[in-house]
């Protein structure tokens, strides 16, 4: 039986770092309001001059280098964005043409901050198929550029950021599970309403969130899809070496471990220096905590995210 298993991985964050102290000058805010509320400190910001495909590339050539892998190996790269630089084509097909790598499919993920889980799952589908090999999996936003820096309940939340990840096929156990879902009946409680039309922006191109409605539904969804996950591999929350949860806001995190019984120390948190990259966070968090030494080989890994839509998923990993 093919599985797919992470065999590099890699993060970039822009250079301009904006602490909570910088948006005291923007919003009428504070860094301890801030802090007590989300648990971020900082969040990094795209150059006005960097687009989404510099981002990707950096993050997709560290994880490349990481997996000892060749450009010319990969069948498919899949990237979660909600941010792409055009509206066509995708920012998978610019980022394949700036890797050099030429023939394999590619194409982009729109599933918001669950993007990377929806683009890994499907990564996983076709290596477990047969139908190819490898895989170079992205997760990357530059989310700022959706953000009105006027206000204050959106605007501390949200940074810019790429990770990435390559899969290989093997006949060892890699990706266990994978359990996405999605609710279109919220889809007002979290959006960008605008469209583009006659090519022109039509309506309101800035995040517009219901704070609480979404941290209701984020705490019971993402527990619920981690019991799905050990559920389905006949395993208990006390398996789990490691939870790597979408870095949204340490109120959720911190919520989601209690509620199934986690302690703190078994989960990967990265949200106080990088505030929500969206698609971004989890390779982001992923790729910190493999290079630090936390997660190692053989450690079981839950991945979960929720998104706009709503969208949710949990990926269980034997890394």
């Amino acid at each position: 039986m093919n599985y797919s298993c992470i065999i590099g991985t890699g993060g970039y964050l822009p250079e301009r770092c904006v602490p909570n102290g910088e948006l005291e000058q923007w919003v009428n805010t504070s860094d301890q309001w801030i802090v007590d509320r989300t648990g971020i400190r900082n969040r990094h910001l795209a150059a006005e001059d960097q687009d989404l495909c510099d981002l990707a590339e950096i993050a997709a050539r560290r994880a490349l280098d990481a997996a000892h892998c060749q450009v010319q190996q990969i069948d498919l790269i899949v990237l979660g964005t909600t941010t792409p630089d055009r509206i066509h084509p995708s920012t998978a097909c610019l980022l394949q043409a700036r890797l050099g790598n030429h023939g394999a499919m590619a194409f982009d993920i729109q599933a918001v901050c669950s993007g990377f889980i929806y683009a890994l799952s499907i990564a996983d589908q076709f290596i477990r198929t047969g139908a190819i090999q490898t895989a170079l999996v992205i997760g990357a936003d530059i989310y700022s550029r959706l953000v009105d820096w006027t206000d204050r309940s959106t605007c501390i939340l949200f940074g810019d950021g790429a990770g990435a990840v390559v899969l290989k096929a093997s006949q060892e156990p890699g990706i266990l599970s994978s359990h996405l879902h999605a609710d279109g009946a919220y889809k007002d409680v979290l959006t960008v309403p605008a469209t583009v039309a006659q090519g022109r922006l039509q309506g309101d191109g800035f995040t517009k969130m219901q704070g609480s409605e979404v941290f209701k539904f984020a705490v019971k969804a993402l527990a619920e899809v981690v019991e799905e996950a050990l559920v389905a591999n006949q395993l208990n929350i006390k398996d789990i070496d490691w939870l790597v949860p979408h870095q949204a806001n340490l109120r959720i995190i911190t919520a989601t471990a209690k509620k199934l019984g986690l302690p703190m120390e078994k989960v990967v948190v990265t949200l106080a220096e990088q505030g929500n990259t969206s698609a971004a966070s989890i390779p982001l968090a992923l790729d910190i905590a493999i290079r630090d030494g936390r997660i190692q080989r053989g450690h079981k890994l839950l991945l979960e995210a929720v998104g706009s839509g709503f969208t949710w998923g949990s990926i269980l990993v034997k890394y």
